[in-house]
């Protein structure tokens, strides 16, 4: 094998591949990259057995062919290299070595047998469809940050993606929970969606897609099955296993009867939050929200730091409330509030409170009070 490719085209591929290989491996081979130099130019392909991407990219093939590298040292090498350098991969199959030349440097790199490489096995996709980047990019923004990181409830560990009703109208709704806080978000539904089975997509399976979303402004083909997830750009493929559990009935914790609204600028009472947060204690995070009409107090205290009081104005005019949250949650939540005022559905302070933007209804947010 022999090619020739410029720098910042190989490191913006290794630079996806490479997150998807673990760091720490107990099979030598899933700590390398597949390099297949083609006419077409280079693929590379990275696995950890759950989660596989595959990424084209174009560079001059001087002879076809194929191995594996050490995914991180290769990536460490192209990211050390000058701006704007060539470099040349060459690998010899007589001594397993990949040879990689660029300017005056050379570097030699033991490499695996490719046939030793793990293919993930594609199976049947019953559904294929293409969301807009900006929508895909949407539907995880507004809800990863709610993903559990619990591993003993696996199935919290991912954005539950399905089919769904809002007002009689068919949308797609990525919804995340880790038993504190919820987090809904939905677009209508794209055409080729309809009866698609519910399924989970795993947290590191959300993060690569993030990162690939990002450098692209184009629709993303999205194909699944029962068992595995695929989304195709223009130049990288990842698919990747779901999560094989039942995500609770989220329907039931969302309330609907709350009849205690407050309004409040999202900026004025984020940063209000922040301030009085600096007080309370690293390990609860705990403020009071203490509500009268048109007038908010936040509240903290800890025995070590002292304590805070802040005044917000807000649109209120139910009876009085006292309620405690987690500073870090609200602040969450306020990130993905995209308009000027936020709403809060409230019962009492026992009871989880419904948070969503007042003009826009496509995201909600649930938290559970905490005891202040």
């Amino acid at each position: 094998m022999r090619l020739t490719i410029e720098r910042s085209v190989l490191l913006k591929s290794l630079g996806h591949v490479q997150s998807v290989v673990e760091r720490r491996n107990t099979i030598p081979i899933l700590s390398n990259v597949r390099l297949d130099a083609t006419g077409d130019g280079l693929k590379l392909n990275a696995t950890d057995m759950d989660l596989e991407i595959i990424e084209a990219v174009p560079a001059e093939t001087g002879q076809p062919g194929a191995t594996t590298a050490p995914a991180h040292t290769l990536h460490d090498i192209v990211r050390k290299l000058p701006d704007g350098s060539q470099i040349e991969l060459t690998y010899d199959s007589a001594d397993s070595q990949l040879s990689l030349r660029s300017g005056r440097s050379r570097f030699s790199l033991s490499c695996l047998p490719v046939e030793d490489f793990p293919a993930m096995v594609g199976g049947e996709f019953s559904h294929t469809f293409r969301l807009s980047a900006a929508d895909l990019r949407a539907l995880i923004d507004r809800t990863r940050f709610a993903i559990s990181t619990e591993e003993t409830r696996f199935y919290l560990n991912g954005i539950y993606l399905h089919a769904a009703k809002s007002n009689g109208v068919d949308v797609l709704r990525a919804v995340a929970t880790d038993g504190h806080r919820l987090a809904r978000f939905e677009v209508p539904l794209p055409e080729g969606a309809g009866g698609m089975p519910g399924v989970i997509v795993p947290r590191k399976t959300v993060g690569e897609l993030r990162k690939l979303i990002e450098e692209t402004g184009m629709e993303v083909s999205v194909s699944l099955s029962e068992t595995k997830i695929r989304f195709a750009f223009d130049e990288a493929v990842l698919t990747s296993k779901l999560i094989d559990g039942t995500f609770p009935d989220y329907e039931r914790v969302i309330p609907t009867e709350n009849d205690k609204i407050l309004e409040v600028d999202r900026k004025v009472f984020a940063d209000a939050v922040d301030r009085v947060s600096a007080i309370s204690t690293e390990k609860s995070r705990a403020i009071k929200v203490a509500l009268e009409k048109g007038v908010l107090t936040l509240s903290a205290s800890s025995p070590e730091a002292g304590s805070a009081v802040e005044e917000v104005e807000a649109a209120y005019d139910a009876s009085p409330l006292e309620i405690g949250f987690n500073s870090r949650y609200l602040l969450d939540i306020m990130a993905q509030i995209e308009g000027e005022a936020a709403r809060f559905d409230m019962a009492d302070a026992a009871s989880p409170t419904v948070i969503r933007e007042v003009n826009d209804g496509s995201a909600i947010y649930v938290l559970m009070p905490m005891r202040v």
